[in-house]
């Protein structure tokens, strides 16, 4: 039976500006947090020792586990290990690694005595041939120590970098010249290690997380050690329940990004709860790792992109064995990184409602990296996707009208000082009151009702005009679109930007294009049906092609937060938008 959760009243404050713009913010002040991330490992350590902290599973199919009272110590050791290598506040460390206990273990070891952690994503060394935004991370980092899983798998990486006088820590497969990581985290502490630890303070930085941006080098996003805690303050206030009942979580989610270390690793820490490592990914062959887990482990939480949606659903409905596991302690999904498909959420709700006879609680957040991440949040029943919640306690939004939408900034003290050498870049992201320029709409669901929620309301940047002069709204047009064709579209890119007509790039999605008797008439049915739904030339896609190539990670074209770049993947693929329209082209679907 489904157990009932705690959850914060939505109540909101909301003061309409005379310019136009308006404050909204909870009225519940951010009570206090932690000085540091590792005083949540330190009570755990004291309080429930025997506890399981960590697991990961090996591919053998054993699994490893860490208990609190080990890690503390494990902790410790890596921290005395960073400092005598080096290490500092001006000299990071540097992760090129998957998620991993060796790689937890490292970055709260920096972490704990005033390090900073900049764990970078490893498509920028395996899937990339120049490697130069891996040299442009190294540049900028300047680290005194790099840590990687497996040097061989990043070989052709480390050889093209300017690693000079940087130590390398290998977590398996050590060479010349590596440290051995299990032997470092095993060596014990020192009294340098309370020394530095004592110092740490709420403006310590803690993390450089980088973002992909549309175009150019990656950009380091400062994370402090406020802005940690006091994010996972904010989840703690909207959600109680978390007090109750420590969280479980079987995750993929990538520790280089906010969603997966941020919110969902720190929030198992704060909470003294367990961490599944799950090393699938929502792709084909890698998705079947993902299910080996959610057969022998069941989450009370569950954490996702919609892209892990689209994967893992059919599994859900066709498995009845599977569906009882993942359903036995679940208490509620989350869905973050994109808006979700209402297709999805309705498949959600109704495979939940097969395991468990009711619709399991389906729930959402918004922020970004510089906003480590939470800003709002769901913390009350909703009845559809797209809902974003409201302001966190301590955080402000602000609705700026901006090109017929409503434009959210956010302050508050999970919000980034800025990014590491960039302060022109720092300069632009705030306006002249100090809020981030996040870039995404929001608008309130029922303005009437302001407790219901923010709706998220696409991306400011990816409006556009028709020639025309029809303001076409992308963001929310290509949730429609994916809604109307699921389930064989995973996602898309809506073009037009000077153009008469609208038209769409199609991302199919792998496992239920090929399942689809006719995939495109699916499509075909969709554009049609979306047509008879439009309200005039700015909701009507008359043309669309579906792509061979799924989006790189590597070329930018899927942002940070985990949706498709529309801009980037536009620049990439110009030739593919010159085909859309041409009239002549056989591959354009016409509905």
């Amino acid at each position: 039976m489904p157990r009932p959760l705690e959850l914060a009243p939505p109540r909101v404050i909301v003061e309409p500006r005379a310019d136009g713009t308006t404050l909204v913010r909870s009225p519940e002040p951010l009570a206090p947090h932690a000085r540091a991330v590792t005083e949540w490992l330190a009570r755990w350590a004291r309080e429930a020792p025997e506890r399981t902290f960590l697991t990961e599973r090996a591919p053998d199919g054993t699994r490893t586990a860490l208990r609190y009272g080990e890690a503390r110590a494990r902790v410790e050791a890596a921290a005395a290990a960073l400092l005598a290598l080096g290490a500092s506040a001006e000299r990071p460390l540097m992760i090129l690694a998957e998620s991993s206990i060796a790689h937890a273990l490292f970055a709260l070891g920096a972490q704990h005595v005033g390090v900073a952690a900049a764990p970078v994503s490893p498509a920028y060394s395996r899937l990339s041939t120049d490697h130069a935004k891996l040299r442009a991370i190294v540049e900028l980092l300047r680290p005194a120590v790099l840590f990687v899983d497996e040097p061989a798998a990043h070989a052709a990486a480390l050889a093209k970098l300017p690693l000079e006088g940087v130590r390398v820590i290998a977590e398996r497969g050590a060479g010349p010249g590596h440290l051995d990581a299990g032997a470092l985290s095993r060596g014990g502490a020192s009294p340098d290690v309370a020394r530095a630890h004592a110092a740490v303070g709420p403006d310590t930085v803690a993390k450089i997380l980088f973002t992909s941006g549309s175009t150019g080098e990656p950009k380091g996003v400062i994370n402090t050690q406020r802005m940690l805690t006091a994010n996972q303050q904010m989840i703690a206030q909207c959600w109680p329940f978390l007090r109750a009942r420590a969280p479980v979580l079987v995750d993929w989610l990538p520790w280089n990004h906010t969603f997966g270390a941020n919110h969902n690793f720190f929030m198992v820490l704060a909470h003294g709860g367990t961490l599944h490592i799950n090393h699938g990914k929502p792709v084909p062959g890698l998705v079947e790792e993902t299910v080996a887990n959610l057969r022998e482990l069941s989450p009370t939480l569950y954490f996702d992109v919609p892209r892990g949606f689209d994967v893992l659903l059919p599994y859900l409905e066709a498995d009845g064995a599977l569906r009882e596991r993942f359903f036995a302690e679940l208490d509620l999904v989350f869905y973050a990184g994109a808006a979700l498909p209402q297709s999805l959420w309705d498949r959600m709700e109704a495979v939940s409602a097969r395991a468990r006879g009711a619709p399991i609680p389906m729930v959402s957040a918004w922020g970004s990296t510089e906003t480590s991440p939470l800003v709002t949040s769901v913390h009350f029943p909703i009845a559809r996707a797209g809902v974003i919640g409201l302001p966190a306690p301590g955080c402000e939004v602000k609705l700026v009208p901006n090109a017929g939408k409503l434009e959210m900034r956010v302050r508050g003290p999970n919000v980034t000082p800025g990014y590491l050498g960039r302060p022109d870049l720092t300069a632009e992201a705030f306006d002249e009151e100090g809020f981030y320029r996040i870039g995404d709409a929001g608008r309130f669901e029922d303005p009437t009702r302001p407790e219901q929620g923010l709706v998220f309301d696409g991306r400011v940047s990816e409006s556009f005009k028709l020639t025309t002069g029809t303001w076409v709204h992308a963001g929310t047009l290509r949730v429609a679109l994916v809604a109307a064709c699921s389930p064989v579209v995973q996602d898309a890119v809506i073009t037009g930007h000077d153009r008469d007509e609208i038209g769409a790039l199609l991302f199919p999605s792998p496992i239920e294009w090929g399942r689809a008797a006719d995939p495109r008439a699916v499509i075909l049915e969709g554009l049609r049906a979306l047509d008879a739904r439009a309200a005039g030339s700015s909701r009507a896609i008359t043309r669309a092609l579906v792509l061979d190539e799924p989006p790189s990670i590597d070329a930018g074209e899927i942002t940070d937060k985990g949706y498709v770049n529309q801009r980037r993947v536009l620049e990439r693929r110009a030739a593919l938008v010159a085909r859309l329209y041409d009239d002549a082209d056989p591959e354009v679907l016409r509905p």
